[in-house]
């Protein structure tokens, strides 16, 4: 057996796929349709939409068959996503790839597999729609392009999602965007027992900004401390903006004296922001900072709730003081 190579784009094609906030998400009608449809348009016994994550094959989608995950090196995926076009193994007894692979000479016994790259914008190939057969079998031009066909349809499919994960405003996760890629990051933080912690933000004296300069100005504040954000945090933390003016970031394997030192990094970049901008008021936040405890925190609410609490910890704190 041949496990698959690494494209020479590994990195960025992983960075363009976890920006998808798309693995470990729950099964989607639009991707469950277009599998089915495959499926039956084409016979076959298995119709997938997969993603090629760095060491497994997540499972979006799947008629035919129950499977979440499989290891990416033994995967025929593996060696598609390394192609510009279909990859298409018409007896995998016969391919000196594929012979041996567990997944011909056991179950499911695979003999056929056409699989064509699913494609994002910057032109990583960060999955496969994929199909299956128990018996040996010829793919036919014709068949290759109505496979092209619905190749686009999962690459439309794709975009649309990755909108409903991308608050339109600031241009940084959502709510639901966040949350999926963060479920992703503490997972792998529970396999690898790395720590992580999470910063809840709120935006002091909001209200006052729209009140007294206006909406569109309110909206200025938002994508301001948004950049303040991206810029104060490594590309590996998760940012997010929950809604309104309240905004998270989750930092992995980040102990609590690297997560202080990224905060006082934060307060300065922070500081120079309302100088540069002098906009005549300043962006000012409070934050609840948590640490992760597998324990304790069950999800991500649990996390999200924790941090919330100690953010308004800090916020009466500070209108304790300025009363004083």
């Amino acid at each position: 057996m041949k496990a698959p190579d690494y494209p020479d784009n590994e990195d960025v094609r992983i960075n363009a796929l976890r920006s998808l906030n798309i693995l470990d998400t729950k099964s989607e009608e639009r991707f469950d349709r277009l599998t089915r449809l495959a499926k039956r348009l084409f016979g076959v016994s298995i119709a997938m939409v997969n993603f090629v994550d760095i060491n497994r094959l997540w499972v979006k989608s799947v008629q035919g068959a129950e499977i979440s995950e499989s290891p990416r090196d033994t995967s025929f995926c593996g060696h598609a996503i390394l192609g510009n076009d279909i990859l298409i193994v018409s007896d995998a007894l016969s391919d000196r790839r594929f012979y041996d692979n567990p997944f011909v000479i056991g179950d499911p016994k695979v003999r056929f597999y056409a699989g064509l790259p699913i494609v994002v914008p910057n032109g990583s190939k960060v999955g496969t729609l994929c199909l299956v057969d128990y018996n040996p079998r010829t793919f036919s031009e014709e068949d290759q392009e109505l496979l092209r066909d619905l190749g686009q349809i999962a690459e439309q499919e794709l975009a649309a999602v990755q909108m409903a994960t991308i608050d339109e405003l600031t241009q940084i996760s959502n709510r639901r965007g966040f949350i999926a890629l963060a479920l992703h990051s503490l997972n792998l933080c529970k396999r690898l027992n790395k720590p992580a912690s999470l910063f809840f933000f709120d935006l002091d004296l909001f209200k006052e900004i729209n009140d007294r300069y206006g909406h569109a100005e309110g909206d200025r504040a938002l994508i301001g401390f948004s950049q303040i954000l991206k810029e104060a945090f490594r590309e590996s933390d998760v940012i997010g903006r929950l809604g309104g003016d309240e905004f998270v970031v989750l930092l992995t394997n980040t102990n609590r004296a690297a997560s202080n030192l990224l905060l006082s990094r934060l307060e300065k970049i922070r500081k120079e922001h309302n100088q540069k901008e002098a906009r005549g008021y300043d962006i000012l936040c409070s934050v609840g900072m948590v640490e992760f405890d597998p324990n304790r925190h069950q999800s991500i609410e649990d996390l999200l709730e924790d941090g919330d609490r100690l953010m308004y910890t800090q916020k009466r704190s500070k209108r304790a003081k300025s009363l004083q």
